[in-house]
């Protein structure tokens, strides 16, 4: 079989998913790998020829750590959809050709949800053809929504941004003492974990956003305004976080009532945005209060200066487990964390077949919300306190973080 590594990065970026590259790297080469090669855009642009040579360009172990505190996918990233094998093997075909050029044995792809499809996809072909490549996927989304993981990769240093982010936000909007409504519009397309770390912000100097809406509760105009009107009878300043993705009873994302228009993706996921802007033109009419949307976007997944250690070190030790995996003889399986201690925190990582991942999604425990389902209760915050925790200072030149790029992308 083939001796060298390659590996691609794909979907939504995230504050660690260098940080997994940086395991695959250095177990690769570890496990004696001769060349760790990286797709540049992923699957996307291999099947375009695009791709590097990891050993020309981390050359050091300074490249590595800084690999580690740079935000976004330093391969470059696609939304790339494989059609069905079976319906067209030409993409197939060209990708194993170019994995024989290459001398491939070991294929990894870091990503979600889309990702765990693209790689469960090749390694069934993989076997259809008698490839013996290796193909192994390592978690990465800061939805936090893929099935069989405790958590994702990614997620904890989102959560730490928004917690940290939100309570800013309430020391800032609470100054004039006057009615005031923020509604802080956070990532979250049919699952809410990330909109649900707002409540992570409360705390002995904080009190917190008032209320949280997520994408499984469905979403109801009218008793949402009066839990608007019933919090500032008491309190001037609303703080309020929603998921992008929450919906009416009959399915329609509330950003759609909205005249923006929604493109979709390669997947057919509709752009979200506008919520928070919507429901603040609706609140301000309704409840003659000022107001101010805020969309946090990318921000959330990019802040890698606010990334949690933990998500660093975990991020690593899913990339490092998938390369560890393929050399022993794994295949058309994903890495997942499988926490074994809450006190004090304790993960290891584990194997899943990807049939467990691809396609599926890990939605919010509605247990974890209180009575009428507008804040978290502590068993959502004892699961994800430890995901936040601990720091890893940037490296700054001249009062700015510095980062890791290539060119090519």
């Amino acid at each position: 079989m083939g001796k060298n590594v390659i590996v691609g990065q794909s979907g939504g970026p995230t504050s660690v998913i260098n940080s997994s590259l940086a395991g695959v790297y250095e177990a690769s080469c570890r496990l004696g790998a001769e060349h760790v090669y990286g797709m540049l855009h992923g699957v996307q642009g291999l099947l375009a020829g695009k791709y590097v040579d990891l050993k020309e360009k981390l050359k050091s172990g300074l490249d590595v750590e800084l690999l580690k505190r740079t935000p976004s996918s330093y391969l470059g990233s696609c939304r790339y959809k494989l059609p069905d094998w079976k319906d067209d093997p030409e993409p197939y075909e060209k990708l194993m050709e170019l994995c024989k050029e290459l001398d491939i044995g070991y294929f990894m792809y870091i990503g979600g949800n889309d990702s765990m499809d693209t790689i469960g996809k090749l390694a069934d072909y993989g076997a259809h053809v008698g490839s013996d490549i290796r193909f192994m996927g390592v978690p990465k989304t800061i939805d936090n929504d893929l099935m069989v993981t405790d958590h994702t990769p990614g997620y904890g240093s989102a959560a730490k941004y928004i917690s940290v982010v939100i309570k800013e936000l309430i020391r800032d909007a609470s100054v004039y003492g006057t009615k005031y409504v923020t509604v802080v519009e956070i990532m979250g397309r049919n699952a809410g974990w990330l909109t649900a770390a707002a409540a992570l912000a409360r705390g002995a100097d904080s009190e917190g956003v008032d209320i949280i809406c997520l994408p499984e509760v469905p979403f109801d105009m009218d008793k949402f305004l009066a839990k608007v009107a019933k919090v500032q009878e008491s309190k001037p300043s609303v703080v309020v976080a929603v998921s992008e993705g929450v919906k009416l009873a009959d399915g329609r994302y509330v950003c759609e009532l909205s005249d923006s228009a929604h493109a979709t993706d390669a997947f057919g996921h509709k752009n979200l945005t506008g919520t928070a802007s919507y429901l603040c033109g609706v609140i301000g009419e309704k409840l003659d209060t000022k107001t101010r949307a805020i969309e946090l976007s990318t921000l959330q997944r990019c802040a890698a200066h606010i990334a949690s250690l933990t998500d660093i070190e975990e991020a690593y030790a899913v990339g490092a487990a998938a390369a560890n995996a393929a050399f022993d003889g794994h295949t058309g399986e994903m890495v997942a964390l499988k926490r074994v201690s809450d006190v004090p925190y304790r993960c290891v990582t584990e194997l899943h077949p990807i049939s467990d991942v691809a396609n599926l999604e890990k939605k919010v425990p509605l247990e974890w919300l209180n009575e009428d389902k507008t804040d978290m209760l502590p068993a959502f915050l004892d699961y994800a306190r430890p995901l936040v925790d601990g720091e890893l200072t940037p490296v700054y030149v001249n009062g700015l973080t510095t980062h890791i790029y290539l060119p090519e992308v």
